[in-house]
Order: structure tokens, then C-alpha cells, then sequence
């Protein structure tokens, strides 16, 4: 079953120093944070911010060549976790066929918001990264844990949704 999601927000994890975007069900029962790249995270924060740059970003020209090519995105799932790591599908419609493209899922939200398709999340994935085993070199996994559990909307700055 997915669940569809949005965006909370974007954080730093205290420890690593790395962003996470954090993604929220309707109901506020379920968050699911995913660590992503500052790339990534700066792509999804200057379109949550709508912020234009003088020339288009990568996820932008990714969105103009579906436009030119009429290829529409019906929906991005966040579909497995394994080792850590995190998958997405990009689920595309071209006239009537219909087809997924592989995509890590921070350059998947970064698409879905300049497309305005939905995202949605694996109930397993939100099952399993409840128990993800965090990185070895992080000071206290624990410590990480009980932070993202106690995220706060004042937390998640400006970004927030």
C-alpha cells in the first residue's frame, strides 16, 4: 500500500551535518526522514522558497525536456529501503503507455515539485526505516533517533510546509 506524503521540511541533522528532507502523511501519524545530498536539498529548497535562477537547474531541464517531449508524471514512490539507502520509481505517462524510471528519491522530490505530482511512500518503507540501523560513525544512533522523533514544526526554519 503507498501513503501519500509531503514535505514537512528540510533539516540538518545535527550530527552528520547532512540535510534531510522529511516527509509527512495527511493525518500527521506517520514522518519518514530521508538523508539527502546538499545538491539535492538545495534543489527542493529554491522551489519550496520559489526562488528562479538565472539559468535552469538540472531538475528543471529534467522538466523541460518531459514538457517538449510530452511525458507527464503521474506520481513519484518512495518504494524500498535497503542498506540504508533509500529508492524511489518516477511513474511516467507517455500518451497511453506508461512506465517508471528508476531515481533516488531526494532528485524524485525535487522533480515532483516542479511537475506537481504527488508523492507517495511504501507502507513498508515507512515500516522499515523505523528500524533502520543509522551510520557506525555517527556519535549516538539512539541520540539520532529520539531527535527526529521529537521534530517540532519551529525545527524545520524556513522551510517548513
Amino acid at each position: 500500500m503507498e501513503i501519500e506524503m509531503k514535505i514537512k521540511g528540510l533539516v540538518v541533522d545535527p550530527i552528520s551535518k547532512m540535510p534531510i528532507v522529511v516527509l509527512e502523511d495527511s493525518n500527521n501519524e506517520r514522518m519518514l526522514p530521508i538523508w539527502i545530498g546538499v545538491f539535492e536539498a538545495n534543489a527542493i529548497a529554491l522551489k519550496i522558497e520559489n526562488i528562479s535562477t538565472p539559468r535552469p537547474m538540472t531538475h528543471d531541464l529534467v522538466k523541460t525536456l518531459l514538457d517538449k517531449l510530452n511525458i507527464s508524471i503521474d506520481k513519484i514512490v518512495v518504494n524500498d529501503v535497503r542498506d540504508n539507502t533509500f529508492y524511489a520509481l518516477i511513474h511516467c505517462r507517455y500518451k497511453d503507455q506508461i512506465f517508471t524510471i528508476d531515481s533516488r528519491p531526494s532528485d524524485a522530490i525535487a522533480l515532483s515539485l516542479r511537475v506537481n505530482a504527488p508523492i507517495f511512500v511504501n507502507e513498508e518503507v515507512v515500516k522499515k526505516a523505523h528500524s533502520l540501523k543509522f551510520d557506525d560513525n555517527l556519535e549516538d544512533s539512539e541520540k539520532l533517533k529520539k531527535w527526529l522523533e521529537n521534530l517540532k514544526p519551529e525545527n524545520l526554519g524556513k522551510y517548513k510546509m
